[in-house]
């Protein structure tokens, strides 16, 4: 099909009028019938009636089904223009965990999208470490960081993050720079389970087999929870960072004889990933390094699991 005659019958659609289609489009009359013509005919089809005396034309039924294929196709071609001219665009889907997303990995993306020598679209899901296997085993992700080592055939993980973990309280806290966990209220912590490691090194040192008063799963929920005074958190580096940010805290080393695990964050990728995605994965690791290396949080970087 001929994009002018597509254009042509979308007009005639509009204006209901051969007259004012050709003023609209700046052509004859006849240069519209001809284009109409041509467009029925490869068609094989009538598309529009012309009922004598009557200065509107009407459309046949085959017409008014074709209204939304001519407007797919102008659409499509307009799309294909528009790829020839921009530059190349990357695509990225990325999962992560809440506190990921929000403490960790914000500020990289604030820099990826600001950057000037490529353009990426980045898709960001957040979920629970082990959803997010599923997700990258299924290709419904690119690249994933979770907090948990899990064995999947088709997946590599290899750690990127090992974070110590600090004791977090309002300003108007216990301001000593360094305390043991026995020291301050249970009934006010904001209990997060960090991994499986911490969870039971917490049962031992801090809840002692009782369930903690208040538990939260997102850093949203931590932030506000954390702006009563009485509140306290065990949280590690890259979260401590981030609330001292966005709160007045005061920050504690842990006094207990046997330390909480440090928590460590895998960066998970398939082991067959989409030839698309690739350049675009490649970028965001080429950011990453320099990035988390900056932050000074613990970055690893090591080999393969």
């Amino acid at each position: 099909m001929n994009l002018a005659d597509i254009e042509t019958f979308l007009m005639i659609v509009k204006t209901k009028n051969i007259t004012k289609t050709a003023d609209n489009l700046f052509l004859s009359q006849p240069t519209v019938s001809h284009r109409l013509k041509l467009l029925e005919e490869e068609l094989k089809v009538k598309l529009i009636t012309r009922k004598k005396g009557y200065k509107q034309i009407e459309l046949t039924s085959q017409g008014e089904e074709f209204i939304p294929i001519a407007e797919r196709w102008l659409s499509i071609w307009r799309e294909m223009q528009l790829l020839k001219d921009r530059h190349e665009k990357l695509y990225l889907t990325i999962g992560c965990t809440d506190t990921l997303n929000s403490a960790i990995l914000f500020d990289l993306y604030s820099e990826m999208l600001g950057a000037k020598e490529h353009i990426m679209n980045l898709h960001i899901k957040t979920h629970y470490s082990y959803e997010l296997y599923g997700l990258l085993e299924n290709h419904e992700i690119d690249l994933g960081f979770v907090y948990h080592h899990l064995q999947f055939k088709n997946i590599i993980a290899r750690p990127v993050l090992k974070e110590k973990m600090f004791i977090v309280q309002s300003a108007a806290g216990l301001k000593k720079p360094v305390i043991h966990t026995d020291e301050l209220n249970k009934e006010w912590e904001v209990f997060t389970s960090w991994e499986a490691n911490y969870q039971i090194w917490h049962d031992q040192w801090v809840s002692r087999g009782e369930r903690p008063r208040i538990e939260v799963d997102t850093f949203e929920l931590l932030l506000h929870m954390m702006s009563d005074e009485r509140m306290w958190v065990i949280a590690p580096i890259s979260v401590v960072d981030r609330l001292k940010a966005l709160r007045q805290v005061y920050v504690s080393e842990i006094a207990n004889p046997v330390q909480p695990p440090e928590r460590i964050t895998y960066e998970i990728k398939h082991k067959y990933p989409n030839e698309a995605t690739l350049k675009a994965v490649r970028m965001f690791e080429e950011k990453m390094v320099p990035y988390l290396c900056r932050k000074d949080w613990g970055y690893v970087g090591g080999e393969n699991f």
